[in-house]
């Protein structure tokens, strides 16, 4: 395996090679992994998400997958990186982190089968799927603002290539607790079933990603936690929540609301798949060690 890392380097956005802990730029200029200033690691033209995959999510809202993935964009002004800040626009409370693994796109893929798909993937690295439900109410279809508002959309902190998918244990931890933790075995459909679905109709391009689904236990946040994402193999992705400084415009479109539809999502309801119902925190624990 080897992993690269997009990193701001004398000013200028430069790929790195990670040996150990440094990063070395081809020119042969290096930097100590902390030291770095993160970039994402690819530039894509488009961010696509499956929703429900892990058999615990799935439980989670007491339904039962679709009978093939469903979808949903990120618009690229959402991408961020690792360190970057995760903004909670003031006026809005429900801000809940999704640990993911995602896919990046190596080459230009259309119509493939499940089995060739593993030739046009890139790599891997890590990403968290924030979603801010406050606009569930309103974007509950495309999930525009509740997946796709600025900094939503972490991913990092390198590209790993040749990394095998199977039997990996994938964590998120919030200021030191482990939150979600889950295996990619107990995944519906895997990394190459995910892109051969999608390229049937819309073509991938170098450097696209694609967010592979959260396991259970996705929570709110709130500004100063610490958020990190491991995945076997890939690393720590790591973001802290903050608070935007300006208000959400009242003077134009809908609102954040606190219905409870929003508030039983958030905490890992069952609204939106089986009628409104707030779980209580014996059926949705907080955290993984409470079950």
């Amino acid at each position: 395996m080897t992993e690269y890392r997009r990193i701001l380097l004398d000013g200028v956005a430069t790929q790195t090679v990670r040996h150990g802990d440094a990063l070395v730029a081809a020119d042969g200029r290096e930097v100590g992994l902390d030291a770095a200033i993160h970039l994402p690691p690819t530039e894509p033209s488009k961010i696509i998400a499956v929703h429900l995959n892990y058999a615990s999510r799935t439980d989670e809202f007491m339904t039962k997958l679709p009978s093939a993935p469903t979808y949903f964009h990120k618009p690229i002004t959402a991408l961020n990186s690792h360190r970057g800040s995760v903004v909670r626009p003031l006026g809005c409370k429900w801000l809940n982190f999704e640990g993911e693994i995602v896919i990046v796109i190596g080459r230009t893929c259309r119509n493939v089968s499940p089995q060739d798909a593993g030739d046009y993937i890139a790599g891997y690295t890590i990403g968290n799927d924030f979603g801010l439900h406050d606009f569930r109410d309103t974007d509950a279809g495309s999930m525009l603002r509740v997946k796709g508002s600025d900094t939503l959309a972490p991913v990092g902190p390198g590209l790993v290539t040749d990394w095998d998918f199977r039997g990996k244990q994938i964590r998120t931890i919030v200021n030191g607790v482990v939150k979600q933790d889950d295996n990619t075995a107990n995944m519906e459909w895997d990394m190459n079933y995910l892109v051969a679905d999608i390229a049937r109709t819309i073509t991938l391009s170098p450097g696209d990603i694609l967010f592979s689904g959260t396991p259970a236990f996705s929570r709110p946040v709130e500004p100063g936690d610490v958020v990190e994402v491991e995945v076997e193999g890939l690393g720590r992705l790591s973001n802290t929540i903050v608070e935007g400084p300006t208000p959400i415009r009242t003077d134009v479109g809908a609102q954040p609301t606190e219905s409870e539809e929003v508030v039983s999502t958030a905490l890992g309801g069952d609204w939106e798949f089986r009628g409104i119902r707030t779980p209580s925190k014996d059926l949705y624990p907080s955290t993984v060690e409470e079950k």
